[in-house]
């Protein structure tokens, strides 16, 4: 069994990025690689072919995860069906997904931070235009939802987890 995780913002430079960096090393801590295919995408075009903003790299960097590899890329229509969980992380974004959404799959987009277990707040906000503080604290929101997000795929899947 293979679980397919997506992670999707507006551009697929800053947070989703973070998302599946952060995803990725929980994942491969837990003992998982095997059992995941990770993934990040943005509902928009206009960074296609770029790496993640430096800005996030930075922060990313500094706590130990690696976004030098990532190349931004828009969603397809083939993601809804080969994604088990498409993770939006803000409202737009869940608008923009649903409208872009086959019919059959309209209803799969959902918001990353309704599985963190910290914050009490329900997107994971833009940090684009603002300074540092937004990127550590999409990082920080990251954190706390994918460990969440984790916890519940390795509960609803059965999957024996090294660590969580």
């Amino acid at each position: 069994m293979m679980l397919k995780v997506l992670f999707v913002c507006a551009g697929n430079i800053c947070r989703s990025p973070t998302a599946e960096a952060v995803f990725r090393k929980l994942v491969d801590r837990a003992g998982l690689t095997e059992k995941f295919e990770i993934d990040s995408a943005g509902t928009e075009s206009f960074h296609v072919g770029e790496g993640a903003d430096r800005r996030a790299i930075e922060c990313a960097t500094a706590r130990g995860y690696d976004l030098s590899k990532h190349t931004a890329r828009q969603i397809s229509a083939s993601d809804f069906e080969r994604y088990d969980r498409i993770l939006a992380m803000d409202w737009n974004n869940i608008n923009e997904l649903k409208r872009m959404a086959p019919a059959a799959y309209s209803q799969k987009p959902e918001l990353l931070m309704r599985y963190s277990t910290s914050y009490d707040v329900s997107i994971v906000p833009d940090p684009y235009y603002g300074n540092s503080d937004g990127f550590k604290k999409v990082l920080l929101y990251c954190e706390d939802a994918c460990h969440g997000l984790l916890s519940t795929l390795v509960n609803q899947n059965g999957l024996h987890a090294k660590t969580l």
